[in-house]
């Protein structure tokens, strides 16, 4: 499984749906559309600043979870971030990965 950061920012409408359903409804549905994928949520929070909210969730593979996140986008309530999240394990192996000859831009 790999694990995503998606976070938001709601729209006027989404605002409305919020005040109308409250926070712990809006969490329950992101899980509910998840697991209903085949993922997990680990972490839903509610914040303020430049987002309005933020998920940490594991997907089996990126075409689910960028599936949900266009589905989501669609629906015209918030706008979303999608960030797929490294692990130290994993970031340790990628900076083994090594070029071979490669030629910079403009040289």
């Amino acid at each position: 499984m790999s694990k995503f950061m998606y976070s938001g920012s709601y729209t006027k409408k989404g605002v409305q749906g919020l005040l109308k359903e409250g926070g712990t409804s809006r969490r329950d549905e992101t899980i509910r559309m998840v697991e209903s994928l085949g993922g997990t949520v680990e972490a839903y929070y509610w914040c303020y600043g430049q987002e309005d909210f933020v998920s940490i969730m594991d997907f089996p593979d990126h075409t689910t979870v960028t599936g949900l996140a266009l589905n989501i986008a669609a629906s015209g309530t918030f706008s979303g971030n999608l960030t797929p999240l490294i692990t130290v394990e994993e970031m340790d192996e990628m900076v083994k990965v090594k070029l071979g000859k490669y030629r910079l831009p403009g040289d």
